[in-house]
């Protein structure tokens, strides 16, 4: 059984494809994008659709890395035949190679926030995306009203694009920088 490490980032790819989100978020995100891109801002797509197995995997080496949970209480799951118990030279667990293993996949997902095993990227509900822009933002709200935005940041953790998300349907999670969601989790 391959043991847990970075080279499972690999595995399990997630999407970044718009095309692969639920309606009616789908058409809420094409439009706000839509509405970024006419404002003049840059948007780079890091996650739409991600498969179970990779939601399992990002939540238990995030958990085995935090000291949250034990690498020997992780849960088995069918398709992911991974060993989170490294051992030392003499076979005995080594929980500090466990965990060193766990927070170098941490680092190579790019975890920022701790990942929900039950996501709503799962089920195409949820995107993360990296957005900004220079100066003031004019944008469009989803009624056609225009927004405002000045001052910084200028990324998508400006409150303001928060609000202007809200009206197209996507909702900020303001504690994970690039997560926008149908229901903000």
């Amino acid at each position: 059984m391959p043991l847990s490490g970075p080279a499972w980032v690999h595995q399990f790819p997630t999407s970044k494809s718009v095309d692969d989100l639920t309606d009616p978020f789908r058409t809420n995100v094409q439009n706000f994008l839509a509405a970024l891109s006419a404002a003049g801002a840059t948007v780079t797509i890091a996650d739409t659709l991600r498969p179970p197995q990779r939601l399992f995997l990002m939540h238990y080496c995030f958990q085995v890395a935090r000291s949250v949970l034990a690498p020997t209480q992780v849960p088995i799951i069918s398709n992911v035949d991974i060993q989170w118990v490294h051992a030392d030279s003499d076979g005995n667990p080594d929980l500090a190679a466990s965990t060193a293993a766990a927070e170098q996949m941490v680092a190579a997902y790019g975890i920022v926030y701790a990942p929900a095993l039950n996501s709503l990227h799962a089920i195409g509900q949820a995107i993360d995306m990296d957005i900004s822009w220079t100066g003031e933002l004019t944008i469009a709200n989803a009624d056609g009203s225009t927004a405002v935005i000045a001052g910084s940041p200028h990324n998508g953790g400006h409150p303001d694009l928060h609000k202007v998300g809200a009206t197209y349907g996507l909702i900020k999670l303001v504690t994970d920088p690039p997560h926008w969601s149908l229901t903000g989790h």
